[in-house]
C-alpha cells in the first residue's frame, strides 16, 4: 500500500524517532522521578504528621493525582494536534512538565509551611500530569507517521523508550543525590534530582526543534484540512476503540506502575530492604524493558501486534504471584531477579503500544483518539494502583500480599480481553479522509 512514509529520507526517520525518545525520556524522567520519591522521601517531608503506613499512602495518593489530569489533557492537547500540528505541542507539553519538575524541587516541605506544602504539590502534580496527558500520544505519532511501511513497530517503540531509561535515570538521579548529600538527602539533597530536570529539558527541546513536521500529517492537511473539533468526531466513530484501547493500557499501567513506585516502597518499609538494593534492581529492570521493547516491537512487525501484546497482557497475569513470592525473599539476588523479569516481560505489551494505537485511528484524529485511549487506560489502570496496592497490603491481619496479586491479574484480564476484542491491526485498512479510498490505517 502506498505511503508518503517511502519518500522520506532514513536519517529523517531516524531523526524523528530520536527525536520522539528523547522528549518522552525527559517527560517521564520528570514523571517518574515523584513516583520514586513518593515512595521514599515524599511522607517524610509533606505528610509528617501521619502514622507512617498512613503518611505512605497519602505520599502516594499524590503520586496517583497526577493521573487525574491526563485525560483532560490528551482532550486538549490531542485537539490543537490534530488542529495545528504534533511539533508543536510536543514542544509545549516537554517545557511545561520541565518546569513543573523543577517547581517542586523547590517546594518548602511541610515544616516549613505547613499545610501549603502538600498542597502545592499536589497542585503542581496535577499541572504536570495534564501535559503528559498530551505528551505520549503525540510522540509515538511522530515517530510512527515518519516510519516507512513494514517498520512502523519498530520505529514506533523508540518512542516508550522513554519509559525505562526515564525511569533509569530517575532512579541514578536519587540513588546519585543520595550519595552526594548522605545524612543531608532529606534537608536538601532529595531537590537535585528535580533541578537536573531542567538540563534535560534543554536537550530535549534541542532535539525536537530539529524536526519537521510528521509528512502524514501535513499531507492529510493539504488534502483535506483540519477536522474542527477531533475529540466530537473520535468519540461519534470510534468511542468503541478508545474504550477498548484504554482496557488495553490499563492491565498494564496497574502492573508497571505497582513495580516502579510500589514495590520500592514495599521492600523498604515492609520487608525491611535498604533502598539502594530495589534502586538497583529497577535500575537494571529499566534497561531489561528497553531491550525488550525493541525485541518485541521489531517481533510485531513480523508476525503481528496482537500475538506478542497478548503473549505481554498473559505474562502480566501469570507472574502477578512470582513477583511477590520472589521479592518476600529479600535475598538481593531474588528481588533483582523479580523486578528484570517483571520488566522485560512487560515490554511485550508496552513495546507495540505506540503502533498499535496509531493503526486504530486515521490520521485527521489520530493525536486526539491515541492520547484520549491511552489516558484513559493510564489514569484508571497505573494511576491509583500504587495506592491501591498498599491499601490492600492492609486487607489481612498478616498483611500479606496475595490481594495485591489478585488485583494485578484482574488487570492482566481485562487486558488480554480488550486486545482479543479489538484484533489484530497490522493489515487493516482504513477510508481516507477526503475521498474514501482504502489506505494503510498505519501511515494514512
Amino acid at each position: 500500500m502506498a505511503s508518503t512514509t517511502q519518500s522520506v529520507p532514513r536519517p529523517a526517520v531516524r531523526r524523528a524517532a530520536l527525536a520522539a525518545s528523547v522528549g518522552n525520556t525527559v517527560e517521564l524522567y520528570d514523571f517518574l522521578l515523584y513516583g520514586t520519591a513518593s515512595a521514599t522521601v515524599f511522607d517524610q517531608l509533606f505528610f509528617p504528621r501521619f502514622d507512617p503506613r498512613i503518611g505512605t499512602l497519602l505520599s502516594l495518593l499524590t503520586f496517583g493525582v497526577g493521573f487525574l489530569a491526563r485525560p483532560l489533557g490528551a482532550v486538549v492537547i490531542g485537539h490543537f494536534g490534530d488542529r495545528i500540528g504534533r511539533r508543536a505541542m510536543l514542544v509545549l507539553t516537554l517545557t511545561a512538565t520541565g518546569v513543573c519538575t523543577a517547581l517542586i524541587g523547590v517546594l518548602p516541605s511541610y515544616e516549613s509551611i505547613g499545610l501549603l506544602a502538600p498542597v502545592l504539590l499536589v497542585v503542581l502534580r496535577l499541572v504536570q500530569g495534564f501535559f503528559l496527558g498530551g505528551e505520549q500520544g503525540g510522540a509515538s505519532l511522530l515517530a510512527v507517521e515518519y516510519a516507512p511501511p513494514g517498520r512502523t513497530g519498530w520505529y514506533g517503540s523508540w518512542t516508550f523508550l522513554g519509559s525505562p531509561l526515564g525511569l533509569f535515570l530517575a532512579n541514578a538521579a536519587v540513588a546519585l543525590a543520595a550519595v552526594v548529600s548522605g545524612d543531608a538527602f532529606l534537608s536538601w539533597g532529595w531537590r537535585l534530582p528535580f533541578l537536573f530536570g531542567l538540563v534535560l529539558v534543554g536537550l530535549g527541546l534541542y532535539v525536537r526543534l530539529g524536526i519537521a513536521e510528521s509528512p502524514a500529517f501535513q499531507r492529510v492537511r493539504a488534502e483535506a484540512g483540519a477536522v474542527r473539533l477531533p475529540v466530537v468526531e473520535v468519540l461519534r466513530g470510534a468511542w468503541r476503540r478508545v474504550l477498548l484501547g484504554a482496557g488495553v493500557n490499563l492491565g498494564f499501567n496497574m502492573f508497571i506502575f505497582v513495580l516502579a513506585t510500589f514495590v520500592i516502597s514495599y521492600g523498604q518499609k515492609n520487608l525491611g530492604m535498604a533502598r539502594t538494593t530495589l534502586l538497583n534492581a529497577s535500575l537494571l529492570g529499566g534497561l531489561a524493558q528497553a531491550v525488550s521493547i525493541l525485541l518485541f516491537a521489531r517481533l510485531s512487525d513480523r508476525i503481528g501486534r496482537l500475538p506478542v501484546m497478548l503473549g505481554g497482557a498473559v505474562f502480566l497475569g501469570v507472574f502477578a504471584f512470582p513477583l511477590f513470592w520472589l521479592l518476600e525473599t529479600r535475598q538481593p539476588a531474588l528481588v533483582l531477579l523479580a523486578v528484570v523479569l517483571g520488566y522485560f516481560g512487560s515490554g511485550a505489551i508496552f513495546g507495540v503500544m505506540p503502533v498499535y494505537y496509531a493503526e486504530l485511528f486515521r490520521t485527521g484524529v489520530r493525536y486526539s483518539g491515541v492520547s484520549l485511549s491511552y489516558q484513559l487506560g493510564a489514569v484508571l489502570g497505573g494511576g491509583l494502583s500504587p495506592a491501591v496496592a498498599a491499601a490492600l497490603l492492609g486487607v489481612t491481619a498478616d498483611h500479606a500480599s496475595w490481594p495485591i496479586s489478585l488485583y494485578l491479574v484482574g488487570g492482566a484480564v481485562v487486558s488480554a480481553v480488550c486486545l482479543l476484542a479489538l484484533g489484530e491491526t497490522l493489515r487493516r485498512a482504513a477510508p481516507s479522509v477526503r475521498t474514501g479510498q482504502v489506505v494503510d490505517a498505519a501511515v494514512e
